[in-house]
């Protein structure tokens, strides 16, 4: 009876053996099917191309008089930095597909099962991964590549929008953080209880305007409202605005007369977000109504030089969404902030989802969306197709 149960359990150990193997052959041909993927993504980031361009920037950079002209050769060393960066998370890319389909073959030879877990982790790795940089690839915009400039507006309703507007202002911060993006508080002006009534941040980093894009529009939330003491569900709307950060390779032309210069003390939030001085600047458009404010620069010269730079921004943007042919055709500062239908919704009672309408993308994971991870809701917007190819679903 003794050999009889020993003979069963080799036989088990056995077929659970080679039940692992089964698994371990599977995740070896999923994983292989990625590799034209990881070729095809090569030639679709213009690898050869940027290794070139790589090669003549640090020709130029090596030539003499190359620091004459400081901004130029700052400029040169940025987009040596971006190709190298690029360059360099595709080459690690391709390094990770190498070092899993090691991995699998060495356990799929030594019947290694301990192995399997770790396998499977460095075969989603490399998913994850490739579909990060395929994702990259969509971002083919003029502007795609500049640093995002977004501005929050709590809709009317007083606490409980402002308090909305304070949360997502939170959420894109956290998200911004998740990315290793730098962020910058422009300008913030505070909720009379709670939250905020408007703030504009700039997000510094590749691709972030190009990322972020898909955010513009309003958004809707619904929940019991903490300041209601009756507990009563409320929905409460708030709105973002994002632009392009504008440099000064891109020429946008504005009459001087045009624009309405006023001084101000600053505030914010405890000055935690802004320095109180009394050199916060705010630049008003004439002709289309548009305001930008700028108070986190310690110099009023300073701080009119980034709020030109948001009005610059803010104009270019109406003017390509309009398909205007110069700034002056702009007529007025209706077009520009639309309060339309929803694009997206976070409920938290009575039920918990996030949805974006244009996309039809969602998740029960409310608190790690307003923790910062929205990359869902971008990638599924990114794959979409621009904000032309996509319209509100109004029925939810």
């Amino acid at each position: 009876m003794f050999a009889q149960y020993s003979l069963n359990f080799v036989n088990d150990l056995q077929e659970k053996v080679d039940l692992f193997m089964v698994q371990f052959d599977e995740l070896r041909l999923a994983l292989e099917e990625l590799l034209p993927d990881i070729k095809d993504l090569a030639e679709a980031l213009g690898l050869s191309a940027m290794e070139s361009e790589i090669s003549q920037l640090e020709h130029k950079a090596a030539e003499p008089g190359f620091w004459d002209d400081m901004e130029n050769s700052q400029k040169v060393l940025q987009r040596t930095s971006v190709l190298k960066g690029k360059v360099e998370s595709y080459n690690k890319l391709v390094s990770s597909y190498e070092d899993a389909h090691a991995l699998i073959e060495i356990a799929n030879e030594e019947e290694d099962i301990s192995l399997l877990d770790e396998a499977q982790e460095e075969y989603s790795k490399v998913k994850e991964e490739l579909e990060k940089q395929r994702l990259a690839t969509l971002l083919t915009g003029e502007y795609d590549s500049k640093n995002a400039i977004i501005t929050f507006h709590a809709g009317a309703g007083g606490t409980e929008a402002q308090d909305w507007a304070e949360m997502l202002y939170r959420m894109y911060n956290r998200w911004a953080e998740r990315h290793n993006f730098k962020v910058k508080t422009v300008d913030y002006l505070d909720g009379e209880e709670a939250g905020l009534k408007s703030a504009v941040v700039m997000i510094e980093g590749e691709n972030a305007y190009g990322y972020l894009k898909s955010e513009a529009g309003v958004h809707r939330l619904v929940r019991v409202s903490p300041f209601d003491a009756s507990g009563r569900r409320h929905t409460s709307f708030a709105s973002l605005e994002v632009m392009p950060e504008i440099d000064d390779d891109i020429k946008v032309e504005i009459n001087p007369d045009d624009i309405k210069m006023d001084v101000y003390r600053a505030s914010g939030a405890g000055g935690q977000k802004v320095n109180k001085t009394s050199s916060a600047v705010r630049l008003t458009h004439i002709p289309t109504g548009i305001v930008v404010s700028s108070q986190v620069e310690r110099s009023q010269y300073q701080n009119r030089d980034v709020a030109m730079t948001m009005l610059k921004s803010k104009l270019l943007e109406i003017k390509e969404r309009e398909h205007l042919d110069k700034i002056e055709d702009i007529k007025g500062v209706q077009k520009e902030i639309a309060w339309g239908s929803q694009i997206r919704s976070y409920v938290f009672m009575p039920y918990t989802m996030v949805k974006d309408h244009r996309t039809n993308f969602e998740t029960g994971n409310i608190s790690a969306v307003m923790d910062g991870d929205i990359d869902g809701f971008i990638n599924a917007y990114l794959k979409a197709g621009s904000l032309n190819d996509l319209t509100v679903n109004e029925e939810d």
